[in-house]
């Protein structure tokens, strides 16, 4: 269930979370498929990778397995989108990569979690979306987690933990990640 500002729960033993965990089977059958091709591939990996999210990605698309994702259906990407080996795309809250996007290496888009409550840990899934504005770059070994907007133009640098929102046209860092300075467009 949504609520303002699109979070989710996913209950166990819901329908909810039947759906979830046929798209989890249905993902990692794709990209176990997906994961054996090389970057000579790119048309099969298009393809693939168009079954995966359940959208046609366009020709300009981008992607260097292996590739790790929970459900693909919630992965929305835009035109000249590249992203580098062994990323790990967690959707299940949504994830909307737009036109122009650099994605490095090692890097984990999450828009899933769990209560912080022990007693509820187990008991559910909290999904958040995350947006990832045109013409971002977003470094190598970087995580970014859900409920946050990076906007457009903006540079998340080598290893940073994103928790919070990243304004337009900055370089962010850390762990945290904090704004480091604008940066030009």
């Amino acid at each position: 269930m949504p609520n303002g500002n699109g979070t989710r729960m996913i209950y166990r033993k819901t329908p909810e979370s039947a759906a979830m965990l046929a798209n989890v089977r249905r993902a990692t059958a794709i990209t176990a498929v997906l994961n054996r091709l090389t970057f000579d591939d790119a048309d099969e990996i298009r393809s693939l990778f168009s079954d995966l999210i359940g959208k046609v990605v366009d020709e300009s698309f981008l992607l260097i397995p292996p590739f790790y994702t929970v459900c693909g259906v919630d992965i929305s990407v835009g035109r000249n989108v590249f992203v580098n080996q062994n990323c790990t795309f967690h959707d299940l809250g949504g994830l909307d990569i737009a036109d122009d996007v650099m994605i490095g290496p090692n890097v984990s888009i999450i828009t899933t979690g769990h209560p912080l409550e022990p007693s509820q840990r187990r008991a559910a899934v909290v999904a958040r979306p995350i947006i990832i504005g045109r013409n971002v770059w977003i470094a190598a070994g970087a995580t970014i987690i859900g409920g946050v907007t990076v906007g457009e133009n903006s540079v998340v640098a080598a290893g940073a933990v994103v928790t919070k929102d990243v304004p337009a046209n900055t370089l962010v860092g850390g762990n945290p990640a904090r704004v480091i300075r604008p940066i030009g467009g």
